[in-house]
Parts: structure tokens; C-alpha cells; sequence
């Protein structure tokens, strides 16, 4: 009797079974593979969302002015208050004592509002492009190092700046920088600047006179320090707090600032 060469279904259904598995294999690490960049791309989304209230940093402004400034500092401080920060306004010497104290009422006024606001009293005599420019602004640094330790940002502002961007904006941005990154333009390669700038000798009144005048300019000339290099740089900076509290390391460019 001749064996029939029929198969069988079940003869039939062993290979397609192999090759539907081949093919679920396939699909699973097809699958798996398309999966790992939307995986690890939802594994940063934590880090593009608003950052949480422990990594949310802490400015510390310094805002200067002069004789008729007081409106405007007000208007400055209006715009860029947020009670996360901590700021220190300055009428220098120039100013009235009258026009400190209407500022430092106006602050007394919105006790509750501006709770993290405080007034210099004893104002310092400020010469235009002289060092007591820097003196005061140190002399501003350590106020607020000393009154208001927990901050990350030094930024100092005039009362002719004013913000382009709100304070949420720039702390959310911050909040994803380092907190040692400064953004202070400067250079050691001080070019044509290093005959009017750096071999000059300055005398500034300011240190020692009541009075705001000039600089005066002596006909002597010094040579460039050995021991050190100079660095120009811009007169407003926001520097981290690392810096000011030196062992540690300075904030951010006023470029969110027009003025």
C-alpha cells in the first residue's frame, strides 16, 4: 500500500509557528529599540519642568543712585521685587537725607511686601570713574553677606536700568545653572586701555572729602603690576555668592537688564 504524501496540518502549523515567533521576536526588539530614546527622553522631562523650590536660587541686588533718583529706584524696585531675593538700595552721599528717609519709609510702608528690602543709612560719597565706584559696591556686598547669607546671585543695578524679562523667568533659568558660573565679561588683553586706564594715577576725593567732585590725574605714571594681571571688565556684573565669600569662588551678566 502506497504511504500517502499528504501532510498533515499539524506538519503545517510547526513551521508557521517558528517563523510567528521569529517574527514576535523581531517586533519585540523593534519595539524595545524605538522605546529607548522616547524612555530616556522622558527620563530629563523631570529637569525641563519647573524647577522645585530647593533648586529655585536666590538673587542679592544692590541698587544705586544719585541725587533725584528716588522715584526711580522705587519704579525699579517695583519691577524687579520677588520675595525669593534680597535687595539693598543706595542714594549715595550726593542724594538728600531727606530722600533717604522717603525711601526708607516708602520700604517701612509695604513692611509685609518688602520684608527683604533694606536702606543704606550711612550713604557713600560715589565719584563717576573713580575706585570709590568699587569701594561702594564691596561696601554693598558686605552688607549683604553679612545681613542675608543664604543667597546664590550678586547683582548690582542702577536706577536707570530696568528689567526685560520678570523675576520668575530669570530665577527658572537660573535654576538650571551651576551655582559657582559667573557671567562677568572681562579680559586680560587690555590693548590701547593700558596707557589711559591702568598707568595712570588716580586721586579720588571721594575717600577722604564730604563733597562729590572729580578724579584728579597725576603726571606720574606707574608701571604695570609684575605680580598680578589686569582684567578689564563691565561696572555692572552679577556675580556668585562663592566669590564675594571668598575661600569659596562671582553673577550674572545685567544683559536681562536694559539701562
Amino acid at each position: 500500500m502506497k504511504r500517502s504524501h499528504i501532510s498533515s496540518p499539524r506538519s503545517y502549523s510547526r513551521p508557521a509557528i517558528s517563523i510567528f515567533g521569529v517574527f514576535l521576536l523581531f517586533l519585540l526588539v523593534l519595539t524595545l529599540s524605538s522605546r529607548k530614546p522616547s524612555d530616556s527622553s522622558s527620563g530629563l522631562a523631570p529637569n525641563r519642568n519647573l524647577a522645585t523650590k530647593s533648586t529655585i536660587p536666590r538673587f542679592a541686588y544692590l541698587v544705586t543712585g544719585t541725587k533725584g533718583d528716588g522715584k526711580r529706584v522705587k519704579r525699579l524696585l517695583k519691577a524687579i521685587h520677588h520675595p525669593r531675593n534680597y535687595y539693598l538700595l543706595h542714594l549715595d552721599l550726593e542724594a538728600s537725607d531727606e530722600e533717604r528717609m522717603e525711601l526708607a519709609k516708602y520700604v517701612r510702608s509695604e513692611k509685609k511686601k518688602f520684608e527683604n528690602v533694606m536702606v543704606m543709612g550711612l550713604a557713600d560719597l560715589v565719584t563717576e570713574k573713580g575706585p570709590t565706584m568699587l569701594a561702594s559696591t564691596l561696601h554693598g556686598v558686605a552688607i549683604l553677606l553679612k545681613k542675608a547669607k543664604d543667597w546664590d546671585w550678586f547683582i548690582n543695578l542702577s536706577a536707570s536700568d530696568y528689567p526685560l524679562m520678570p523675576q520668575d523667568d530669570i530665577l527658572h533659568i537660573f535654576s538650571y545653572l551651576p551655582r559657582y558660573l559667573n557671567f562677568i565679561e572681562h579680559t586680560s588683553n587690555i590693548g590701547w586701555k593700558e596707557n589711559q586706564r591702568a598707568r595712570p594715577i588716580i586721586i579720588d576725593p571721594g575717600f577722604y572729602h564730604l563733597k562729590k567732585s572729580g578724579v584728579f590725574w597725576a603726571k606720574e605714571r606707574r608701571s604695570l603690576p609684575a605680580s598680578f594681571k589686569l582684567f578689564m571688565g563691565k561696572k555692572k556684573h552679577s556675580i556668585s555668592f562663592h566669590v564675594y565669600s571668598y575661600p569659596k569662588r562671582m553673577v550674572a551678566s545685567s544683559s536681562s537688564f536694559c539701562g
